[in-house]
């Protein structure tokens, strides 16, 4: 084994955090049954009202899994989830783990054609999403190689009463599956498996297991593929930076399952740890409040706008907040300012802790760096997790900079991706091997170090717009548009909002002939619906009719950059 001679500055400023740890080398279902044996009457999760035991969540695995084999998902075959955060999500993540496959994890609010994207990228057999979204899937499928639709419903999984009132509110708006679809709906798909012996598959930690998206280091959407080792290793090493944690700790999961943050910190690391998650579907700042304070959340985590957002409640006037133990902000940068607004909010409700900022990519799961309990420095994202490694070079390339001097971040440890799907050029200027016995991931984004190993995010290297904690690819967005027969060329720039952090603007110089009016905007909006999420989706298109170009030729998208924060300033 090649010897480890990286740096670690921060080796004696980790408090009672250790170095290393013990990772377990088999699936993640086996991580998740292994804690159901010791706490199987504790509650995984509770979902709107209902609350399902580890031993129930267990069962419940064992028959998703024999019903994927009754349809014949077999070793390495990919699973599409579109699910929102909700019972069938869980059992179908682990089922597909349980069965042999590898979850490809999407966002159920995805536009069609990102839809038949994800399924074609993944290669994908078969899909899992809720009845709302039937008719986006039904519209691409003939597109693709799914062999089996398969059609949950939120109330299935409510207690009655709320079944009842579901299905005269929001049911009611949910389009009824036409006769004769051809799908499996949920409670049909489960009862098929029931017969199912050989359901288990002989996977071990280091095969892949799920899929994730990202725009890695070039700004197009690539499939990270992760494996049973990434996760359960996040859920070691979460826990091992947080020693307040103890087993029947309630984490409020809002956070996003199809997102690393959401999946591996606030499900998986729970349900490998014996804590209890809150499934939130659909929040708002206001639902997620008051789920704060109505469950006693021990642990919540979410990006900075929401928690801007949180702090403009007037339902919050007078909450306790003395249950929290651990308060995360990820995904986007926490400004000094509002960190501060923040410890004073949760001073002010009784709360004795304060908020960290985490540091993470998609290419190692999420989270690989955190700010610890007992110190922190202004301005800093935290040390590395047990096992993580972080260095400094020059971008690009291997030179590792001094202490203070700014450059790209590179990560490596056992969270690290296997690889980008289908992409392995890409995947080898990502992942490199150097002469220090690691693999690191270069991550595309810039910052220092401090001398005690402390890191400092300082933006960028990639173009990237993060509205409400998303991630949106400029460059890809400009391909859209300019597949739009009135666009001649496209530049898409992100401009501040108080409340998504930022919004998203195109720049749009049309072609001869076609008018700057209402009906063209209407147009070019209407396409990259089809193939635009609606949180990527431009507020507004400029048309100009000369685009800022750098001496190369490039559309100089920092000059309208500029454009726009002089008007924004101009108008305060």
């Amino acid at each position: 084994m090649t010897e480890i001679t990286a740096k670690t500055p921060w080796k004696d400023f980790m408090g009672d955090v250790p170095m290393h740890l013990d990772y377990f080398e088999g699936t993640m279902f086996e991580a998740a049954e292994k804690i159901a044996e010791q706490y199987p009457d504790y509650v995984a999760f509770d979902f709107m009202g209902k609350s399902t035991t580890y031993k129930q969540l267990i069962k419940n695995i064992i028959k998703c899994a024999k019903a994927l084999k009754a349809i014949g998902i077999g070793e390495g075959d990919k699973v599409t989830i579109a699910l929102p955060n909700c019972p069938q999500a869980i059992y179908m993540f682990y089922g597909v783990n349980l069965a042999g496959g590898i979850a490809n994890m999407i966002h159920p609010l995805s536009a069609e054609k990102e839809i038949e994207f994800y399924l074609n990228e993944s290669d994908s057999v078969a899909a899992i999403t809720l009845d709302q979204f039937y008719q986006k899937f039904a519209n691409i499928r003939g597109n693709t190689k799914i062999k089996n639709l398969i059609i949950a419903r939120i109330k299935d999984e409510l207690p009655p009463l709320l079944k009842i009132g579901y299905s005269l509110t929001e049911g009611r708006k949910i389009p009824k599956l036409p006769e004769n679809a051809p799908v499996i709906v949920w409670n049909d798909f489960i009862k098929n498996g029931s017969g199912v012996a050989d359901y288990k598959a002989a996977h071990k930690g280091e095969d892949p297991a799920v899929i994730l998206y990202s725009g890695g280091t070039t700004g197009t959407t690539k499939g990270i593929i992760l494996t049973n080792k990434n996760f359960n290793a996040l859920g070691k090493q979460v826990v091992a930076a947080n020693k307040m944690f103890a087993p029947g700790d309630k984490m409020l999961a809002a956070m996003p399952v199809f997102h690393g943050f959401g999946l591996g910190v606030c499900i998986h690391t729970m349900l490998v740890n014996g804590g209890r998650c809150i499934l939130v579907p659909r929040f708002t700042p206001e639902s997620y409040a008051k789920l704060i304070t109505k469950h006693r959340c021990n642990f919540i985590a979410g990006v900075p706008t929401l928690y801007e957002a949180l702090l403009r409640l007037d339902t919050m006037n007078g909450a306790d907040l003395s249950c929290l133990k651990g308060v995360f902000s990820g995904g986007d940068s926490l400004s000094v300012e509002l960190k501060k607004k923040l410890d004073r909010f949760l001073e002010e409700h009784n709360a004795s802790i304060k908020v960290r900022e985490g540091y993470g990519t998609t290419e190692t799961v999420t989270a690989c760096c955190l700010t610890p309990s007992h110190i922190y420095k202004e301005g800093s994202i935290g040390l590395p997790f047990p096992d993580t490694y972080i260095k400094i070079v020059e971008p690009g390339t291997e030179n590792e900079l001094p202490y203070g001097k700014e450059g790209e971040i590179l990560l490596s440890g056992p969270t690290v991706m296997k690889e980008y799907m289908h992409h392995p050029e890409e995947t080898a200027k990502t992942l490199r091997a150097h002469s220090d016995g690691l693999t690191w991931v270069y991550t595309g984004d810039l910052g220092m170090m401090d001398e005690q190993g402390f890191v400092y995010f300082k933006g960028r290297a990639k173009r990237m717009i993060v509205t409400s904690g998303y991630n949106v690819y400029p460059a890809q967005m400009e391909n859209i548009l300019d597949a739009h027969e009135f666009v001649q060329m496209s530049c898409v720039i992100g401009v501040p909002d108080p409340l998504k952090m930022q919004k998203v603007k195109a720049f749009v110089k049309l072609v001869p002939g076609v008018e700057k009016d209402e009906a063209a905007k209407n147009a070019i909006m209407e396409h990259c619906r089809k193939y635009v999420a609606k949180y990527a989706m431009p507020y507004d298109i400029e048309f100009r009719d000369e685009m800022p170009k750098t001496l190369v030729g490039k559309v100089a998208y920092r000059v309208l950059e500029e454009e726009e924060m002089a008007k924004i300033n101009s108008a305060e």
